[in-house]
């Protein structure tokens, strides 16, 4: 990877090898770029995170290496730096400096190699940050001629000798602004402008889940950049180079005629037949697969203008006992223990909800066989009684509104280990007592 190369990690407890002899550190930042307090810096004199997701596991023959709990990283933290510094000397004579971040089966996921090291004594070597609902690794090579103190002062610490911050007290100077994570949610409803025109279409992205008590991180399918196409009435849509697997496709059409979507097969032709509405301005979201050739081929027919988005899974809606009101078909997940679903569906037609049981399915580019938990006509009132997650709700067809919370949900048995059981290097160092900014 080269200065400023970006690409995804999976969303798994990941080692990072500061190679080069250079002291580590990292860096938790809000989505405005700044620590919290001094719990927000990983260094030899304060180890481990105080939320457990990110650890410095020591050094070994000039390779500092830390740990990163990426399910565990805190929601208001939108990025993790990974920093090296030197106490005497410049960067530049860090013999062979590279950033790499390996799976826990050992794989290296992301690797960037230091060549434009200066006289800088601190560096921002790379950065894991949120992006598309996972987490990205860039190749950021900043470096800073004024040391870990000026390093220090960008990322809101006080770096003044008087100063003295408890861990996550907000730091001296500008206080950071306040992010609030979004939960899962879809993305805001389409709402074309009068004379029915498309509205220009804004970056897509996907939200980071803030998993509730109780619920385990989502971790099942590949994430991506969400992909997004606008039209007017019928359409063949192709989206290429999507990673094989479960996705979502979010359409919503202003108009009053008729709504149908298929996938199209390799010779052509109409497959598996996705949407089938005559409801006025349909709204919803269906669950598909991406073949493993990466290649999305889609029919519509509408009448109106329209917007189509391709999603990751993570981005469908996370069941807790909170209310969820919608309409039409829609993709949901259950994350918890065993629960009880109630569902209240207002509509006239069918309504029919399938459950895709996860545990113990190992394969990201296919689901598993599901069951049909409700297949009805008219109003309803439901209440479906739901296995441990993690596992996929599929609304496949509900033309009308409806209101969905889960009741009497128990703990989930899995563990809930923040960093994940990556045996460590080395012993840590211990703290001398020296504020990590101090040093040189």
């Amino acid at each position: 990877m080269i200065k400023g190369g970006n690409a995804f990690v999976p969303t798994v407890p990941l080692r990072i090898a500061v190679r080069g002899g250079v002291d580590v550190t990292a860096l938790l930042l809000t989505e405005a770029g700044r620590v919290r307090g001094d719990g927000d810096i990983v260094f030899h004199g304060a180890p481990v995170h105080p939320s457990g997701a990110v650890r410095l596991l020591g050094d070994e023959n000039g390779t500092g290496w830390l740990e990163t709990g990426l399910t565990a990283v805190e929601a208001d933290i939108a990025r993790v730096l990974v920093v090296g510094s030197t106490e005497s000397g410049a960067m530049r004579d860090a013999h062979g400096l590279s950033v790499e971040a390996f799976a826990p089966d050992g794989t290296s996921v992301a690797r960037y190699d230091v060549t434009e090291a200066g006289g800088e004594t601190a560096m921002v070597l790379a950065e894991l940050y949120r992006r598309a609902g996972g987490w990205k690794f860039r190749a950021v090579g900043q470096g800073y001629v004024n040391g870990l103190a000026g390093l220090a002062t960008d990322h809101g610490v006080d770096v003044s000798e008087e100063a003295s911050v408890p861990p996550h007290a907000p730091v001296q100077g500008p206080a950071p602004v306040p992010v609030q994570a979004p939960a899962f949610a879809p993305p805001p409803a389409f709402a074309p402008p009068p004379a029915f025109a498309p509205p220009p279409a804004p970056e897509s992205s996907v939200p980071e889940p803030n998993v509730p008590q109780g619920n385990v991180p989502w971790t099942f399918g590949a994430v991506f950049e969400p992909y997004k196409q606008t039209g007017r009435d019928n359409e063949v849509i192709t989206v290429d180079g999507l990673p094989p697997g479960p996705v979502i496709v979010d359409l919503s059409i202003r108009g009053d005629g008729y709504t149908g979507l298929w996938l199209l097969t390799r010779f052509n032709k109409e497959g598996d037949n996705l949407v089938n509405s005559t409801e006025e301005d349909f709204q919803g979201r269906v669950l598909t697969v991406i073949p493993e050739n990466g290649r999305l081929r889609l029919k519509l027919s509408a009448e109106g203008p329209w917007q189509l988005q391709v999603l990751p899974l993570a981005a469908a809606t996370l069941l807790t006992e909170d209310q969820v009101e919608s309409r039409g078909p829609d993709v949901l997940l259950h994350t918890g223990g065993v629960a009880d679903l109630a569902l209240h569906y207002k509509g006239d037609d069918n309504l029919i909800v399938h459950l895709y049981e996860l545990a113990g399915h190992d394969d990201p580019t296919t689901l598993p066989t599901y069951d049909n938990v409700v297949n009805e006509i008219g109003r309803r009132r439901e209440t479906v009684p739901l296995p441990e997650g993690p596992l996929v709700v599929q609304m496949e067809m509900a033309d009308g509104p409806w209101r969905a919370r889960l009741k009497g949900v128990q703990p989930h048995s899995a563990p809930q280990n923040a960093g994940g059981d990556l045996a460590k290097v080395t012993d840590i160092r211990r703290g001398q007592g020296k504020t990590w900014w101090g040093r040189r």
